[in-house]
């Protein structure tokens, strides 16, 4: 059974996820649901776009896998693509994100993950919002977080990051709000959580 996180709950991947080599971070929401002009519902896509950034021991950003850029540069991380809609299948996420732990070079500390909103929507009030952390190989869920709808005006988000620790890797929940349709517009509140 997944492990609930609330923000700043963190875990040892060693323990509760022993041989673990694949992780895969997914991020998953809902289209808004909007009262129409004459009555009833319609539903509202949203674009939101999770991001990795891969930051050394100096906390120095040493890449970014986004929408723009899919795969790390030293190919130890992969993005399944943009969903510009939001309309999943509940529970399921609508972005994922790849992390071939044993292949991160050993310069980098801490991976980083972030959702933004690109249209420039605010989060307040975007449906079933979560970010799970599975097993890639038999997609076993190890760590489900249930994102705050609470983040009124902002358009950005610090999730959570996986970091070495002791020499294994950990995971933590940050919930940082923030603003910027992408990713470096969140770097001034990452950096203090590194």
């Amino acid at each position: 059974m997944a492990i609930k996180l609330t923000k700043g709950g963190n875990i040892s991947l060693k323990k509760e996820a022993p041989g673990l080599t694949e992780a895969v971070l997914g991020l998953g929401w809902s289209m808004q649901e909007k009262k129409g002009l004459f009555g009833g519902v319609k539903k509202v896509e949203i674009d939101l776009d999770a991001s990795c950034l891969m930051f050394d021991g100096q906390k120095q950003l040493k890449d970014a896998v986004w929408f723009k850029h899919l795969v790390s540069t030293d190919g130890s991380i992969t993005h399944t693509g943009d969903d510009l809609t939001g309309g999943g299948a509940e529970g399921t996420p609508n972005e994922e994100i790849l992390v071939k732990l044993d292949s991160v070079p050993q310069d980098i500390q801490s991976l980083v993950f972030t959702v933004n909103s690109f249209s420039s929507a605010t989060f307040d009030g975007i449906p079933n919002a979560f970010c799970v952390l599975k097993d890639n190989k038999g997609r076993k869920e190890i760590a489900h977080y249930n994102l705050s709808v609470q983040g009124g005006g902002h358009t950005g988000l610090v999730i959570a990051k996986l970091y070495r620790h002791g020499g294994e890797w950990k995971f933590k929940a940050l919930e940082d709000w923030g603003s910027g349709r992408t990713f470096d517009k969140l770097i001034p509140i990452i950096l203090p959580s590194l």
